[in-house]
């Protein structure tokens, strides 16, 4: 059976206001061979609940490597009339096995952020 979401996604959630996080323009990139540059794979905004779980074609096949997801919460925070001390969230991670879903929830706070790798 084929798999119907995007292999990689993302769900922020904004901690301060207790609600999902929408229209977060969101970037992954994925670190090229020889490891000095990454290059745009996807780039997306989240939904009103705060999910981005289209970036990529669900029948795609990823490799084994370094990736990185790439949150504008800058704009996000600007938004509201909100400073911010992040105006970007980077999260590296390394895809292992291509075989898996790798969710990225990002936790969301003007002044903090957290993250972990979800289901």
């Amino acid at each position: 059976m084929a798999p119907t979401r995007s292999p990689i996604t993302c769900h922020v959630l904004d901690a301060a206001l207790g609600r999902p996080a929408a229209n977060v323009a969101v970037r992954l990139e994925q670190l090229q061979e020889g490891g000095s540059a990454f290059s745009v794979l996807a780039n997306g905004v989240t939904d009103s609940d705060g999910r981005c779980s289209n970036l990529l074609d669900s029948s795609l096949r990823l490799s084994t490597g370094v990736y990185k997801m790439i949150f504008e919460t800058g704009p996000y925070f600007a938004a509201s009339n909100t400073q911010t001390f992040y105006p970007f969230v980077e999260i590296t991670f390394n895809l292992s096995d291509p075989s898996q879903h790798y969710h990225i929830p990002l936790l969301l706070s003007p002044w903090s952020y957290t993250t972990y790798r979800g289901s």
